[in-house]
């Protein structure tokens, strides 16, 4: 059953138009000089379900629903904020946490990396890092 909703998490984030992110070459280079930037002021979705309209304005990356109908709920987490994309067998990869969302038992969050691309994670893929400037 947890793979089916997997799955159809996974289908949701590739028809919101999120695509995987993937460890750069070099990145344990790269992690000691990441540039991070500021936290943005919009573009993020808090303290509500996103919607299919926050998806087309760019302020969410997926919209949980099944048969047409909405279940996501906010998850009580500080957004926008920094994180680590920690995919397992990949060097971590440093994005910003723009939405999180509660579907079928799940922790869900949308995730932008320092490039803009967009990906969806699991709570066990990510290490949050607040909102200061990470070190």
């Amino acid at each position: 059953m947890r793979v089916r909703i997997a799955a159809s998490l996974l289908m949701i984030a590739i028809l919101a138009g999120a695509t995987p992110l993937r460890a750069q070459p070099n990145s344990a280079q790269q992690s000691a000089a990441i540039a991070w930037p500021p936290l943005p002021t919009n573009g993020f979705i808090s303290g509500r379900p996103a919607t299919d309209k926050d998806i087309m304005e760019g302020n969410a990356v997926f919209a949980l629903r099944a048969y047409g109908v909405a279940f996501g709920k906010p998850l009580d987490v500080v957004i926008p904020q920094y994180a680590y994309l920690t995919k397992r067998g990949h060097e971590p990869i440093p994005v910003i946490v723009v939405q999180a969302e509660l579907g079928k038992g799940l922790k869900i969050f949308g995730v932008r990396d320092l490039t803009g691309k967009t990906a969806t994670a699991r709570d066990s893929e990510l290490r949050l890092l607040g909102t200061h400037l990470p070190d």
